[in-house]
């Protein structure tokens, strides 16, 4: 009798322990405190909630999902039928986000089949409204899917219930973004994240808040808010050390963010941190986590080290484009280039998602010289743009347009995209991206014959890139300077220049396609375009334009 009442009492002090580290945010304190009471007498379902949350919060996705369910069971022996609907939602959305179909769509059925017993409004009738605006919203339902999720937000509204009116109304938040209504939906993110800072919102509730809200920002390129949000995220997230979830993803927006700005040494680290803390834990971190190390690595030309962060980041199901089709323009693999980008553009669909991509299609397709291509995919950019209207996307589209301009051979018209091009980039604090700009400005400023002016572009963008480490970019002031010969009017693409250049070096095309990494088809048809557009039979009269027009 006594040694079942040390028990009791040891179990009672274990219980309260756990429920007062839960209360100040220990997560894995609460853990071991429920999880040593559990193991004396099982827990109740309102504890055994806390269990399942406590444990989600120091990374152990299994036992969370274990916990849930007990909870869930808990509360069907308990007669609680309401709150075991509200355990199964939140196991079907898990599941979801596991990407686990099946077994997410048999625990949200249960859930539903449950809640039709009861009479009375809930707000789990609200959370059962949200997979529905999600299904509603994957297949462009747009306006049915704001109404349901208006319905959502009513039910919570009346319930008072603060994590169901958050969640609704970020999704109306999306659904905006989505429909090209940017201020509109920024707006209702930002009514969300209101509730988020003034902590009215459960912990898994604000972190998926936070998360879910940065990832729209970015989507519609709104960086200032991404930026703002994620600084919020970092500053809730150092107020938990124990925390493994959220925090993984909270390291990539930080190092997209310090990529942005400039700070790529901090962003490596930070995207190394990130890797770190998600391995095990957060699938889709870890391998955006290794994307964003492959890009400052190939921005910096680390070719070796970007290579083994794409292949990484592709492993972990992360689809390594467009940085790894970059690369492959970086490294003299058109062929390549040209290939992956092309897959990755037509196998993408959404507006966003193919902006993401266009920008890097253009480069590719003016690299290999399929100016018709580059313009498609640059008007079709500067259209999405009109539609979004915010400002780092008509830099983006402003940029293409120049560079395709550029190409083109229509200079004058070239200036003043690319002009508006850096005040944007400026404005939005990228300093490599608007460095990029300059060299451009500075090809122009050259073919114009102002020489002055192009020099100090060249020089402009050289003080950045080498401030950055920026390898590949601090190169190109000097070939974009090479490429912008006297004569103007040969009309022949960079590449088609550098094929002419080994030409009348005596080179065959088997050896030029070697040194470019190209195939030899390819040089053929460079050669090919080359004594079209010179006018010339031979490689020797090629030769001989070459000297007499001072191409090389």
């Amino acid at each position: 009798m006594i040694n079942e009442t040390q028990t009791s009492a040891t179990m009672r002090g274990e219980l309260e322990r756990g429920r007062e580290w839960y209360a100040q945010r220990r997560w894995a304190d609460a853990y071991d405190s429920l999880a040593r009471a559990d193991q004396a007498t099982p827990l109740v379902g309102k504890d055994l909630e806390l269990l399942a949350m406590a444990v989600y919060l120091i990374g152990r996705d299994e036992d969370y999902l274990s916990a849930l369910e007990r909870a869930h069971q808990a509360y069907l022996d308990a007669g609680e039928g309401v709150r075991a609907v509200r355990c199964a939602f939140w196991l079907g959305l898990r599941l979801l986000f596991r990407k686990e179909t099946g077994r997410a769509t048999g625990w949200l059925a249960r859930a539903q089949r449950l809640l039709e017993r009861e009479t009375h409004e809930c707000a789990e009738r609200g959370y059962l409204l949200l997979p529905v605006v999600e299904q509603q919203l994957a297949v462009g339902d747009y306006e049915p899917a704001y109404a349901t999720a208006a319905s959502a937000v009513e039910i919570g509204e009346c319930c008072g219930d603060p994590d169901l009116i958050a969640c609704a109304r970020h999704q109306q938040g999306r659904i905006r973004l989505r429909q090209g209504q940017v201020e509109r939906g920024l707006a209702l993110l930002d009514e969300v994240m209101v509730a988020v800072s003034a902590a009215e919102l459960s912990p898994l509730v604000t972190g998926l808040m936070y998360c879910s809200v940065i990832q729209a920002c970015q989507e519609v390129y709104a960086f200032g808010r991404a930026g703002e949000w994620t600084a919020a995220l970092a500053r809730w997230c150092e107020e938990q050390p124990e925390m493994v979830a959220f925090t993984g993803v909270c390291r990539v927006h930080r190092a997209e963010i310090m990529q942005l700005r400039g700070a790529w040494q901090e962003a490596i680290e930070e995207a190394q941190r990130a890797a770190e803390r998600s391995q095990g834990v957060d699938r889709h971190a870890s391998a955006a986590a290794f994307y964003q190390q492959a890009e400052v690595y190939r921005l910096r030309g680390e070719f070796a080290a970007a290579e083994e962060a794409y292949r990484s980041a592709s492993q972990w199901g992360f689809e390594p484009q467009p940085g790894l089709a970059l690369m492959r323009v970086a490294q003299g693999r058109d062929d390549a280039a040209a290939a992956a980008i092309r897959r990755s553009v037509s196998a993408t669909t959404h507006r966003l998602q193919r902006a993401r991509l266009l920008p890097a299609y253009v480069e590719i397709m003016l690299a290999i010289g399929d100016i018709q291509e580059a313009r498609g995919a640059g008007n079709e950019l500067e259209e999405i743009a009109e539609t979004f209207q915010t400002e780092v996307l008509r830099a983006m589209a402003a940029q293409a347009q120049g560079a395709i301009d550029l190409a083109e051979g229509n200079t004058r018209t070239a200036l003043g995209p690319l002009r508006r091009t850096l005040e944007l980039w400026r404005q939005v604090e990228a300093p490599y991206e608007a460095a990029c700009v300059r060299a451009l400005m500075g090809m122009a400023c050259r073919s114009l014959g102002d020489e002055e002016a192009a020099e100090l572009e060249f020089g402009a963008a050289r003080a950045v890139f080498e401030q950055l480490g920026a390898g590949p970019g601090l190169a190109r002031p000097h070939v974009l300077a090479e490429r912008a010969a006297p004569d103007h009017h040969h009309g022949l693409t960079p590449r088609e220049l550098q094929v002419l250049r080994l030409v009348a070096t005596g080179k065959t095309n088997k050896t030029i396609a070697t040194e470019l990494f190209l195939r030899e088809r390819m040089i053929d048809r460079h050669v090919s375009n080359i004594f079209t557009k010179l006018d010339v039979p031979s490689r020797a009269a090629a030769t001989a334009y070459a000297y007499a027009h001072k191409l090389i």
